[in-house]
């Protein structure tokens, strides 16, 4: 598949604005890998709190891009097209340098298996060639949730 650019993103996944942490796909293979990226500015909300002396892209927001990456490879696909990817476990995850304003953070996401509704990719997330964060992460598809358009509200019990 083609570049995605963020509205192409956007009928994809259901996450928005402050939460949308995926601005281009470079690359996609339904249910095999994405390539991507996100780019880290400064104006970004978090780093009002994250720390105003020395700004800094937590590790919980590289593993929930990484993720929103995979939510991609998987919703790409008929079956499960529209449908809300949950975050349910995250294995031998491991952060190698900071990540600040100015970096794009370059990301690629493998399928290693899936069954039904749930699945396990490799995530990998690069600055500068330089690997940045590492991580398993399991995903599963509830059959009940679906997203009814594009500004569906998400309740989670």
């Amino acid at each position: 598949m083609g570049e995605m650019d963020i509205r192409r993103i956007m009928e994809i996944l259901p996450h928005r604005y402050p939460m949308l942490l995926v601005d281009r796909i470079t690359e996609l293979e339904p249910m095999l890998f994405v390539r991507g990226y996100k780019n880290i500015t400064f104006n970004e909300p978090v780093f009002m709190g994250h720390f105003p002396d020395y700004p800094l892209f937590p590790g919980v927001y590289q593993i929930e891009a990484m993720a929103q990456m995979g939510g991609a490879v998987v919703l790409r696909r008929g079956e499960f097209s529209r449908k809300i990817p949950y975050l349910v476990g995250i294995n031998n995850a491991k952060f190698r340098r900071p990540v600040i304003p100015g970096d794009r953070l370059d990301m690629e996401i493998r399928m290693l298996r899936h069954r039904r509704n749930i699945g396990w990719v490799k995530a990998e997330a690069r600055v500068d060639d330089q690997i940045a964060c590492i991580a398993e992460l399991m995903f599963s598809i509830n059959s009940n949730d679906r997203m009814v358009g594009a500004d569906a509200s998400i309740l989670h019990a």
